[in-house]
C-alpha cells in the first residue's frame, strides 16, 4: 500500500527525531511517528506525520512486545484527542556508515502496519545529518521505507519519485539552529521516562 501513498513530514517530527539521534551519537535510537491520513479520497493518498515520540536509545529493548505495546498504548491514548494515531516508526543506526534498515525496525514496522496499513519507516542517514548540522546540505536526513505486497520493507524513491516531503522548506535551517543552542541535550525518550517518571516523554517544551 505504501507505493500508493505520499508522506508529508512536519518540522516538529523531523527536528525531534534528528535531535534524538544527536543526543546519542554512539547508540542506535528509535521512536514512533504520529499523524493522520490527510485525505483518504486523494490520489495518491497523503499521510501527514505531525509529531515524533522518541522511544529508546537501547533498541534491543523494543522487540519485547510488552514494552512496545505499553509505549503504543500511551502514545495512542494521548494523541487520540487530537485526531492523531501512530503512523510509523523511525530508526537511527549506531554506526555512521550503516545505511541498512535493521531487523528490529522491520519488526516494529510490521507491528504498526497491522493497525495502520500505510505505515512508514524512516531510517536516519547519519552522514546527511552531519552535513545538515554543518550547514553544508539541505537534503532530508531520512530515507523512507514502505511495505510492499510481498511484505518486505523497501526504500521508496529508487525510481526517482519523491514520496517523502518536508512540510516546511526551512526545516533543516531550524534544525541547525536548535543544534547550535544544544537543544538535543533536552530530548527525553521513553527509556529516560521509565528511569525517571518525572521526565516528559512527550517533550512538550522541547521546541518551544
Amino acid at each position: 500500500m505504501g507505493v500508493e501513498c505520499r508522506y508529508e513530514l512536519a518540522q516538529a517530527a523531523y527536528v525531534k527525531l534528528a535531535l534524538h539521534a544527536l543526543k546519542h551519537p554512539a547508540a542506535a535510537v528509535n521512536g514512533l511517528l504520529v499523524g493522520r491520513l490527510a485525505d483518504p479520497a486523494a490520489s495518491p493518498a497523503v499521510v501527514s506525520v505531525a509529531d515524533a515520540v522518541p522511544l529508546s536509545h537501547q533498541p534491543h529493548h523494543l522487540p519485547l512486545l510488552p514494552t512496545l505495546e505499553l509505549a503504543l498504548t500511551l502514545v495512542e491514548d494521548h494523541f487520540q484527542a487530537q485526531g492523531l494515531a501512530v503512523v510509523g516508526y523511525y530508526h537511527a543506526n549506531a554506526r555512521r556508515d550503516d545505511a541498512d534498515l535493521p531487523a528490529v525496525a522491520k519488526r516494529v514496522g510490521d507491528h504498526i502496519f497491522r493497525y495502520f496499513p500505510r505505515a512508514a519507516v524512516l531510517l536516519l542517514d547519519n552522514v546527511k545529518l552531519e552535513e545538515v548540522v554543518k550547514g553544508s546540505s539541505r537534503d532530508a536526513v531520512v530515507q523512507l521505507y514502505t511495505r510492499d505486497s510481498s511484505k518486505s520493507w523497501r526504500q521508496a524513491g529508487s525510481d526517482g519519485s519523491s514520496q517523502l516531503k518536508l512540510k516546511e522548506p526551512s526545516t533543516n535551517v531550524v534544525l541547525a539552529d536548535h543544534v547550535t543552542t544544544k537543544k538535543w541535550q533536552k530530548v527525553v525518550d521513553f527509556d529516560d521516562h521509565l528511569d525517571d517518571i518525572s521526565k516528559d516523554w512527550l517533550n512538550a517544551s522541547l521546541l518551544g
